[in-house]
């Protein structure tokens, strides 16, 4: 065999065993999917329990946050876990009251991870959306001014406890408040979100009592408008 043939071969035996490594890595992540149930686990927060202040104070975000959202993880994690079991010994369960319970805990779970992300401590944020967002707002809204009274509005008219929320409606291209009742109601289906604000009382009960507006309010000095600028950048894609 000549040298050009012969490096030829080792490059080819090189490249095939790499190729097998790299099935073999894709084989046993995908088998790792399959054969271990994940649950879901309570993100960090981007900043520090303080550093909302005054909006919002240490103890409202830290009960908020490691209690509030917390219960949800955990009741989204029970209910999993009794499905798991229910199957593997072939046991009843009312399903309709299951799945209802389900998608009111995994509802809070990712509706207040999107929250946390989509807030900034005090002077870290743009006073107004930013970018493509700005654009997209002023052109569905005519103004920022008039967005944000739309979703003031909205967030002060959900019936008992939800959330407002901008999406993006991918079809028309067009940015949609939502109103949210508890954590799974009125939802659009595939709409992508982009920002929330949490209106259960236990967003602000420790330092608004029962005073919504201010709350809402309050809520507009710590919107991290770059956040949700590369939610609508990344929705486009």
């Amino acid at each position: 065999m000549g040298l050009s043939h012969l490096q030829s071969f080792k490059r080819k035996v090189r490249n095939k065993a790499v190729g097998n490594y790299k099935t073999c890595i894709t084989i046993k992540i995908v088998g790792d999917i399959v054969e271990k149930p994940k649950f879901y686990v309570l993100p960090q927060l981007p900043y520090g329990y303080k550093d909302l202040e005054p909006y919002i104070s240490e103890e409202q975000l830290r009960i908020h946050h490691a209690k509030h959202h917390q219960a949800y993880v955990n009741g989204a994690n029970a209910i999993l876990q009794k499905l798991d079991n229910a199957r593997k010994e072939n046991m009843d369960l009312d399903v309709k009251s299951t799945l209802k319970e389900l998608s009111f805990n995994i509802g809070g779970h990712l509706l207040h991870s999107l929250f946390w992300d989509n807030l900034a401590p005090p002077g870290k944020g743009e006073e107004k959306p930013v970018g493509d967002l700005g654009n997209a707002v002023e052109k569905e809204f005519v103004s920022f001014e008039r967005f944000r009274k739309e979703f003031t509005q909205a967030a002060l008219s959900v019936e008992g406890s939800g959330w407002a929320a901008l999406t993006l409606c991918k079809q028309t291209g067009r940015p949609i408040i939502m109103q949210i009742e508890k954590h799974n109601m009125n939802v659009y289906p595939m709409f992508k979100i982009l920002m929330v604000l949490d209106v259960f009382e236990h967003a602000y009960y420790i330092d608004y009592k029962n005073e919504r507006a201010k709350f809402v309010e309050a809520f507009w000095k710590i919107v991290n408008w770059n956040e949700v600028n590369k939610r609508l950048e990344e929705a486009v894609k």
